[in-house]
């Protein structure tokens, strides 16, 4: 007797087999049929709901085939009840020390220029800073650097970093910058006119930061473009601010000299 496969498909019109990946927590995929992309937030027997950067959620059944996964389609399954949990990640991808008490302050610093980039470097950086017992200090302008390096005396022992905006060839930052340069002293910048760009405009929702002609105030001049309130571009930075969640919604520009800086003070 022979045995036949109950399949009749031709093998030409067989879809390829795709991945079974376990929709865990905080997976970010996009759903294939309408394009809603955002992170398991609970998967039930047989839907999973996703949450979108604006706070939206959306229920789609766990049907083959329905998701992408970094561009490549993929079938999401309930995961498997006590498996293994992956370890939580502060908001700079760094792996989180449950419990972790902060480190007594080293004497070296970070100094970076302007109140909104301190918030944001707290706000990405703030648990790996205390757990490396790096302390932040704000530095108001660029024309006070050297007379605080001079007053702070760096040495191997106590390394000075500094973050400043704008720091590109020929500028006013980056003539002070080579002033105070040391081997115990480095000065890195992001090349942006105010840091409210290093965001990525995807996380904000708007299709790309907007130019501003020169001699015109940056934020005012964004805000008006944008239709946000230019009267008050400290709560409209507020407003930004809640919006960065991880270093996922910064550019690449800002989160090397910010992980650079840090390296630099910690060295042994």
């Amino acid at each position: 007797m022979r045995s036949y496969n109950p399949d009749l498909t031709p093998p030409w019109k067989k879809s390829a087999p795709v991945p079974e990946i376990p929709a865990e927590h905080d997976l970010v995929v996009e759903e294939v049929a309408t394009g809603f992309c955002g992170a398991v937030i609970r998967c039930e027997a047989g839907t999973v709901t996703l949450e979108d950067r604006f706070g939206k959620h959306r229920v789609f059944p766990l049907e083959p085939r329905g998701f992408l996964l970094e561009g490549k389609v993929v079938t999401l399954v309930r995961p498997a009840s006590g498996g293994p949990v992956r370890p939580a990640r502060t908001a700079s991808g760094s792996i989180a020390v449950p419990g972790a008490r902060a480190r007594v302050a080293r004497a070296g610093r970070i100094y970076v220029e302007g109140r909104h980039d301190a918030e944001l470097v707290e706000r990405v950086w703030g648990d790996d800073l205390r757990i490396e017992g790096v302390v932040v200090e704000y530095l108001e302008g660029v024309d006070d650097l050297p007379a605080i390096v001079a007053e702070f005396a760096p040495g191997p022992d106590a390394r000075l970093g500094v973050l400043v905006d704008h720091l590109v060839p020929g500028s006013k930052e980056s003539r002070i910058a080579a002033q105070v340069t040391s081997p115990d002293v480095l000065v890195v910048g992001h090349p942006y006119i105010d840091v409210w760009e290093a965001v990525k405009p995807s996380s904000l929702g708007i299709p790309a930061w907007p130019a501003v002609p020169r001699g015109q105030d940056w934020k005012t001049g964004v805000c008006r473009a944008l239709g946000w309130p230019s009267d008050n571009t400290g709560a409209v930075w507020q407003a930004i601010l809640k919006r960065v969640t991880s270093y996922k919604d910064l550019e690449p520009e800002l989160l090397g000299r910010v992980e650079e800086l840090i390296d630099f003070v910690t060295a042994p």
